[in-house]
Formats: structure tokens, C-alpha cells, sequence
């Protein structure tokens, strides 16, 4: 068995293929609830039990200062990590908003951006390390003025690797906590003796990450950047795509996790089946991480054949994925018409891996639908809009008549418009 192939038609029901990541929370709220409540109310103790219980590792400490490291880590990962510092920091410092004041009805109004002032960065460690996710995640929120930074991620058995190390201090994080899954959000969100309380947490994880933040996003205690799902990627083609790049476009995406979905839209019959030969062959030659992939390609990802590529451009849309490519002769064209889409690669030579690692855009992205109502990680995720006003007595005297009606229609006229009012007979003496 390998990726389905189906020819879109009017009898086709896409709501197999649109469920995909929404993941049921309710069973695993459940679970995360007694931990956020053991973590609140027990600290480090409950930590390092949690810690000891889940990961089967006894840390000897939570919190690694980066400025402590004194290891050294791979010459040319070091290069690599540096170059994808400066591509990100150059694309996300483009992305810095102006402070900006408008006159309205002879009052100065205006907008001030200030920094959240704490943020608390989860890099996952489970199936791989992603030292990529660290400089996402830090270098955005240093730009924007964030004061504390820290890194969460789960515990190694040999404690924490230099490359994950060394992408902490090049991205300029202050510290390096090592608590895992639902515990380790939580010790972010709610602080303990050692581990420094965050106001923000971003980044992506498993089904208990994922519902330990919305939980605590739901009640206050954290900002969060977006409810995160299983990775997925859907790629638009024509039969001038190279059926070979596509099938591993495919394959990067399956490579995350058992649960990330796949999806190829196209207009030819002959290309789908191109692709899907070049996936069986693919999954022959490159077995590292073969099961995996297996899986994610046989019950997570489709190709899809569409009688136009109009029709694939009106499902990607509805399908809303966190990495749409395009590679069709008119990419550009297609382009315009997307509304959803976490991040979109244009062209032959744009695979989701460059966005992943170097290009300079972020990989922090919606999932599971959400780029309809949530954007990508950037600066302004950890900037708040703060609204000014400066009224003058002229303008007041001008506007009081609306502020009067008004109040008195919402039966607050007595101190709402009264407030306006007294101002009005003031001759300027106490």
C-alpha cells in the first residue's frame, strides 16, 4: 500500500482529508489538568517527579544558564546556524512596525508598540532536536525587545547537546530549562523556585503541549502563539513540476511524525501516479526513518487529481496548510488567488526545507486549518498595540453633543457624560 490516489470528482467528499489534526483535546485535557495543578502547586519538587515519571531521566538540575556553556559544538553546524541567524534576523527585522499618530476631529491619536516582556520558547526533543526552532523562536522575540528568554525542552539522557546549546546563545537566549511535555509548560506558565514565570510560551509539540497551552492560554495564565497540530505540507502541481522533487517535497513533510499529512493537488492523472512511483521507490532507497514516513504517507496524505488548477487552488484554501508550494508554469498567478496558507514556497527550487532551516522566514506556523484565523510567527507576535489619545478643549467642546447622546441611549450619562461635561464649564481656575 502506498499514498492514495483519487480523482476528484462530485460524488468526492473531502471531510476525511479536512479532519485531519483536529485533534480531540477533551481526553487529553483530562490527563493535563492534574499535572498543571501538581506543577502550580508543587514547583520543582512536582518538576522533577514529573520529569523522573515521564521522561525516566533524575536531572541533576532544571535550568542551564547559556551563558554557563562552556562546550564546544560542531564547527560547520555552528556556520550553519550563524547563516540562518543572519538570513532570519534580516527578514524579521524588515517586519518592525512604526509608532504612528493621525489627526482625528483636531485630537492627536495614536499607536506605541511595546514588547511583551517575557517569553518562554518550547523546542521539542522527543523523535528529533530542532535547534532550527530555537533560532525561530529567540530571534523574533530579541528584535521585537523582549527582556527574558528561555528555552523549554525536554531532558537527554546525556544532558544537553552542544548544537542545541550553541543555537541558544547565537540566537541570544538567556537560559536553557529541560522539563518536557505538559510539566514543562506549565513550569513556564506558572514559574517555580528555580524556573523563571513567562507571560508568553510559543512553539510546537506534542498532544499534551498543545493542550497544556490552550488550557493555560483559555484561563489567562500565558499568551500563546497558536493551538499546534501535527506538520503538514500540500503542494500544488502541473506536469511541468519534476514528479521526483515533489514525491520528496512529500516525503520531508511525512518525516516529521507518523501523524503529519501530505497532500499533492493536480490536474494530471499521469503526474499523481509520477509522484506516487517516485514515493515507492524513495521510501526503498532512503530508509532512515522509513516506519515513520510509512505511516504518515499510507494514512496521513493523499493525492488528489482535480479537474483544473482552479479547483486545486479553491481546496487549498479550504484546507488552509501551515507550507503550501506551488509548482505549476503559472505560479505567480495561482499565488494571488491564496487566502490561507502559514507559509507558501513559489516555484521548482522553494521546498518547505529551505523555510524550515535557512531562507529567513519563520517555521513556527498555524497548523491543522488555523492559518485562516492565526498568521506565521514574527515580530508583531510579541509586540502589543498600545492606543494613545490627546484631546483638545476645542475638539471637546465639538464632540460633546455625540458623547452626550450616546451616554444617555447606554444610561451612563451621569458619570460617562458628566466626565465630558464638566470640562466644558471650567474656567480654568481651582
Amino acid at each position: 500500500m502506498s499514498i492514495r490516489i483519487r480523482e476528484v470528482g462530485l460524488d468526492f467528499s473531502f471531510e476525511p482529508i479536512l479532519q485531519r489534526a483536529k485533534q480531540d483535546l477533551n481526553d487529553t485535557l483530562a490527563l493535563v489538568r492534574p499535572i498543571l495543578d501538581q506543577v502550580r502547586e508543587g514547583g520543582d519538587k512536582a518538576v522533577y517527579e514529573l520529569t523522573e515519571k515521564f521522561d525516566r531521566i533524575k536531572p541533576e538540575k532544571l535550568v542551564y544558564p547559556v551563558s554557563g556553556w562552556n562546550g564546544k559544538a560542531d564547527p560547520e553546524l555552528v556556520s550553519a546556524l550563524e547563516k540562518a541567524k543572519e538570513n532570519i534576523e534580516t527578514f524579521h527585522k524588515a517586519q518592525i512596525p512604526a509608532d504612528l499618530d493621525v489627526n482625528v476631529s483636531g485630537n492627536t491619536l495614536g499607536i506605541r508598540y511595546t514588547p511583551i516582556e517575557s517569553v518562554t520558547v518550547y523546542a521539542p526533543g522527543g523523535k528529533a532536536l530542532y535547534p532550527s526552532t530555537i533560532l525561530m523562536g529567540v530571534i523574533p522575540a530579541k528584535i521585537a525587545g523582549v527582556k527574558h528568554i528561555q528555552i523549554v525542552t525536554p531532558p537527554q539522557k546525556d544532558g544537553i547537546p552542544d548544537g542545541l546549546y550553541a543555537a541558544a546563545k547565537i540566537a541570544g537566549a538567556d537560559a536553557i530549562v529541560t522539563v518536557g511535555g505538559a510539566q514543562g509548560i506549565a513550569a513556564a506558565s506558572y514559574g517555580t523556585e528555580t524556573i523563571s514565570r513567562s507571560e508568553f510560551v510559543i512553539g510546537p509539540g506534542n498532544k499534551f503541549v498543545t493542550a497544556a497551552k490552550v488550557l493555560l492560554s483559555g484561563q489567562g495564565v500565558i499568551g500563546i502563539d497558536s493551538p499546534a497540530g501535527p506538520s503538514e505540507v500540500l503542494v500544488i502541481a502541473d506536469d511541468s513540476a519534476n514528479p521526483n522533487w515533489v514525491a520528496a517535497d512529500l516525503l520531508s513533510q511525512a518525516e516529521h511524525g507518523e501523524d503529519s499529512a501530505a497532500i499533492l493537488c493536480t490536474n494530471s492523472m499521469e503526474f499523481a501516479k509520477k509522484v506516487s512511483e517516485e514515493i515507492d521507490k524513495a521510501l526503498k532507497e532512503r530508509p532512515k526513518r522509513e516506519s515513520i514516513k510509512r505511516a504518515s504517507i499510507e494514512n496521513e496524505s493523499w493525492i488528489l487529481v482535480f479537474p483544473n488548477l482552479e479547483e486545486c487552488v479553491n481546496f487549498s484554501n479550504l484546507y488552509a496548510p501551515e507550507h503550501l508550494e506551488i509548482q505549476t508554469k503559472n505560479y505567480q498567478e495561482l499565488f494571488k488567488k491564496i487566502k490561507h496558507a502559514g507559509s507558501v514556497f513559489l516555484g521548482p527550487y522553494s521546498p518547505v526545507a529551505m523555510g524550515d532551516y535557512i531562507s529567513g522566514t519563520n517555521h513556527i506556523l498555524p497548523t491543522a486549518g488555523g492559518s485562516r484565523i492565526f498568521s506565521s510567527l514574527g515580530v508583531l507576535t510579541f509586540l502589543k498595540r498600545v492606543t494613545y489619545q490627546e484631546v483638545t478643549r476645542d475638539s471637546l467642546e465639538k464632540l460633546y453633543p455625540y458623547v452626550k447622546v450616546l451616554s444617555e441611549f447606554e444610561g451612563l450619562d451621569e458619570e460617562h457624560g458628566n466626565s465630558v461635561k464638566v470640562r466644558l464649564s471650567w474656567n480654568g481656575k481651582s
